[in-house]
């Protein structure tokens, strides 16, 4: 069953009250490096900046219709269900990180996860075809973005096999080690499910530290 995206509201970049904080804020985004300041004026004109609240949806399983969404402040969850509601956490997204379904959209098949806020997140975001049609001009942004993209499902793809090789305490050590920078950013709730061990155990872990 497709979950219902909740209705978030945008201001265009070039419009917003706050425009100069967040076009600095975007101009440190990991993927967006290769544009001179020209380039990055006119993506901005593409942008709409919208406001998330703490478990909002901003992209639900099973969508067609999707967006390419660059964190200015927040934090983010990629979110996979079974029909029976059974969750899995496939990875977090912080400030100066994106979030995507390209590789769905490049596909053209739904979404196969959700996207959604695990904090108060502010993002700004496009259409995917517009996003695209955006990076066609631009190869080296192209280059970095789809490579980025690549990283991300090699490092989902890494984690899950974790979950099926190591014990509780190695997928602790493992994530605090390859995400030191989120650790204390995430509900325990959240980080149990990504990890896929009880809160009871998490608790057991992190006071062992």
């Amino acid at each position: 069953m497709v979950q219902s995206t909740s209705p978030i509201i945008g201001t265009p970049l070039i419009q917003h009250p706050l425009r100069i904080m967040l076009s600095s804020a975007l101009r440190q985004n990991t993927v967006l490096h290769s544009l001179n300041d020209e380039q990055l004026s006119e993506l901005e004109a593409l942008l709409v900046i919208s406001e998330v609240k703490k478990e909002d949806l901003l992209l639900a399983q099973g969508s067609v219709e999707m967006e390419q969404y660059f964190i200015l402040e927040g934090l983010l969850k990629r979110v996979v269900s079974n029909p029976e509601g059974k969750e899995m956490i496939l990875r977090f997204a912080g400030e100066k990180d994106i979030e995507t379904s390209y590789a769905a959209w490049r596909l053209d098949t739904p979404a196969p996860y959700s996207i959604r806020a695990v904090t108060k997140v502010r993002v700004a975001k496009c259409p995917l075809p517009q996003w695209a049609q955006f990076m066609n001009k631009y190869p080296q942004l192209k280059h970095d973005f789809e490579y980025e993209v690549m990283r991300l499902m090699s490092e989902i793809m890494g984690h899950t096999i974790t979950l099926h090789l190591l014990d509780a305490t190695g997928r602790m050590k493992r994530f605090q080690r390859k995400h030191p920078e989120l650790s204390n950013l995430i509900p325990k709730k959240d980080l149990a499910l990504h990890l896929n061990i009880s809160p009871e155990t998490l608790s057991r872990l992190l006071h062992q530290d």
